[in-house]
């Protein structure tokens, strides 16, 4: 879960040089757009597809109207833009569907727990474990592989060189800050049934998101994936064996959407 919220925010934050504290809000808008897509087509796996186009349309209209005027512009001029989106996105959700909280559920099909030996593991979690490793593969074949991929890294080293050799850096831009959102509707889309989909969902996720970027190295998708891996197990683990460090609010509600419902009779 932890390498899809930071899966977009390493490629821009890293590639692209620019501070995206609005991260966690496109991550909420995504599950938002989700949930509200599921009410309305009754299907979970197209309510997700138009989840994912309608972030990325969100994040489009952002880097034209917002973005292309900050990458240029110093680190903090970036956070206080940034951080105004925040507010801007939480007022928007807010007057838009209220502060009652969506409930957004998986699939029937995965509702239920799958076998593994003597083990019971949650479906659910295994599509998104799926969805992971797929995110992981594309995003190195595609920075570190692909002919794209050396136009970003070059954008991002040198960006006058490599409009002198033909690139178009800007638009090139724009087609990596788009991906990256729409990476955040997926994540905020597919995180939607086991956590809640409420107004300010995104700022907490955004801290873990830049704490698994900065253990893996900013820019570096491998890193991400271990970094993810790393403070993914840490938190469960601390939960586990220090149980009253944790959040008394959180331990019944992980206990509550993550494993009483699979458990086996």
């Amino acid at each position: 879960m932890l390498f899809q919220l930071a899966a977009g925010l390493t490629l821009v934050f890293g590639i692209m040089d620019c501070i995206n504290l609005a991260h966690g809000s496109l991550y909420m808008a995504g599950a938002y757009f989700v949930a509200a897509a599921t009410q309305a087509a009754d299907s979970f796996w197209i309510a997700l597809g138009l989840g994912v186009a309608g972030t990325a349309v969100v994040g489009l209209l952002l880097e034209l109207a917002l973005f292309r005027r900050l990458y240029q512009r110093d680190h903090l001029s970036q956070v206080l833009a940034t951080f105004a989106l925040i507010l801007i996105f939480n007022e928007v959700v807010r007057a838009i569907w209220g502060l009652a909280a969506l409930m957004l559920n998986p699939p029937e099909a995965l509702a239920g727990p799958v076998e593994i030996g003597s083990f019971f593991y949650p479906a659910y979690l295994l599509v998104i474990i799926a969805f992971s490793i797929a995110i992981a593969i594309t995003l190195y074949l595609l920075i570190a592989k692909s002919r794209i991929g050396m136009w970003v890294r070059a954008g991002a080293d040198n960006i006058e060189m490599t409009e002198a050799l033909g690139t178009n850096v800007p638009r090139l831009f724009t087609a990596v800050f788009v991906f990256g959102t729409a990476l955040c509707g997926l994540a905020g889309g597919l995180l939607g049934p086991l956590l809640a989909v409420q107004v300010g969902m995104g700022e907490s996720v955004l801290i873990l998101a830049f704490v698994v970027i900065i253990i893996g190295g900013i820019g570096s998708i491998r890193g991400a994936l271990v970094g993810s891996l790393i403070v993914g197990t840490g938190i469960p683990l601390a939960v586990l064996c220090c149980p009253r460090y944790s959040v008394p609010p959180c331990r019944p509600m992980l206990r509550r959407r993550l494993v009483r419902p699979w458990l086996p009779s």
